[in-house]
């Protein structure tokens, strides 16, 4: 089955090219259990005329239970802009009323995106607040029209962005309770006693595995918890939200644990605390966006807030050296390392970006994803020997763990 396009409005199915499944090869498809679907050619086109009209599939759509919300009647004219002919395959249909998304809807998107309204979104009447709230992220995270109309349209506020909210409140409470019992908030990694967490990364506890990843919940104090602080909830939530809590916690930890693991190959006396690297991550890989995609984001001022969100970034890279290369405290020894910001932003930049790029697709169907994914693999792999057996060959003179 092949839909035309006949119009600006108007999708025709081209009944020559039908294809109806014999009984021996049917299978059943995402369709085919919500009724007899595709209905039978003299229901497609009673007049025999060989197109069917837009209004009338959308009615067979309904009659099937299969309602089209505006953002798939959009994607469906997209789709039929994107071919020379005007054509589209019955099986895009069905990924597209099944909600699936595939390279095909890149293709409509590149080719046909002429026939969706340039601001449908903005001009929306009557929405509350949560509903507005989401036409904003729509428009801050997502760089095409039609995927904007298709998360407008397609969102639902359960499940909630609980990944990187639960994240900051864990590192919050954590802050709290060393400061109370510490009695400081302000560069905690000088106190003696702070250093002895068990979730501090130090090289002298390699052996515990967990503290790759769980030094992320500890801060060096209240400037660095805050502007990590920030920027997850305002860069990480609205993320969480467009790309799900899978993709982006992924990226995250992704980041934290090459944070510490860089550390460990490129600095090797020296500690690691606090999230940069999981939101050097999301950052560098929403800006990569951003710069990729400029010409179709339509967030407001975005060149004066990609400036402001650069200079904060090295801002946090310059406090971190300069703590790095700090004369310490005789009792507190090597101040934590800045490499996990790097590493986070390196990991953003390319797994990060990939992740992005591919809203509402399949990674595993991206050539890209499997490209990134044996990087990140072959490093683990490097950065876990390294750990096991350079630390001795190279008689690294690391400080005693606390």
């Amino acid at each position: 089955m092949w839909v035309q396009r006949s119009g600006p409005r108007v999708l025709g199915a081209c009944l020559s090219h039908l294809a109806w499944p014999s009984p021996v090869a049917w299978k059943p498809d995402p369709l085919s259990s919500l009724g007899r679907w595709p209905p039978p050619p003299q229901q497609l086109d009673p007049e025999h005329t060989g197109f069917i009209g837009a209004d009338t599939f959308t009615g067979l759509v309904h009659s099937h239970e299969l309602p089209l919300d505006p953002a798939k009647l959009d994607m469906l004219v997209a789709l039929a802009q994107s071919n020379e002919r005007g054509q589209v395959c019955y099986q895009e249909l069905v990924d597209l009323i099944s909600s699936k998304r595939s390279s095909s809807f890149k293709r409509a998107i590149a080719n046909g995106q002429r026939a969706l309204p340039r601001d449908g979104l903005l001009d929306e009447p009557g929405l509350g607040v949560y509903k507005r709230f989401v036409r904003y992220v729509a428009y801050e995270i997502l760089p095409r029209e039609v995927d904007r109309h298709w998360y407008f349209y397609r969102h639902r506020s359960c499940p909630p962005p609980v990944f990187m909210a639960s994240v900051t409140l864990a590192q919050i409470i954590v802050f709290l309770c060393y400061g109370a019992r510490l009695n400081k908030w302000v560069l905690q990694t000088y106190h003696p006693e702070y250093m002895k967490s068990p979730l501090v990364y130090h090289p002298g506890h390699r052996a515990r595995a967990w503290r790759f990843l769980t030094y992320m919940f500890m801060h060096v104090g209240l400037e660095q918890l805050g502007f990590n602080a920030l920027l997850q909830l305002m860069i990480g939530v609205p993320l969480e939200m467009v790309h799900g809590l899978l993709r982006i916690s992924l990226l995250y930890l992704a980041g934290v644990l090459a944070g510490s693991l860089t550390v460990s190959i490129t600095d090797m006396r020296a500690p690691v605390v606090g999230g940069s690297g999981g939101v050097y991550a999301l950052c560098s890989a929403h800006l990569a966006n951003v710069v990729m995609n400029w010409a179709g984001m339509r967030c407001p001022y975005k060149l004066l807030r990609m400036v402001l969100a650069l200079v904060c970034m090295s801002s946090e890279v310059g406090r971190a050296v300069w703590l790095r290369f700090s004369p310490p405290l005789p009792a507190s020894g090597p101040q934590p390392s800045f490499m996990a910001h790097l590493a986070g932003a390196v990991v953003g930049v390319s797994m990060g970006l990939t992740i992005l790029r591919s809203y509402e697709e399949r990674l595993q169907d991206q050539c890209g994803w499997w490209v990134v994914l044996l990087a990140y693999g072959t490093f683990l792999l490097f950065a876990i020997f390294w750990n096991i057996f350079a630390y001795d060959l190279l008689g690294a003179h690391i400080p005693p763990p606390p």
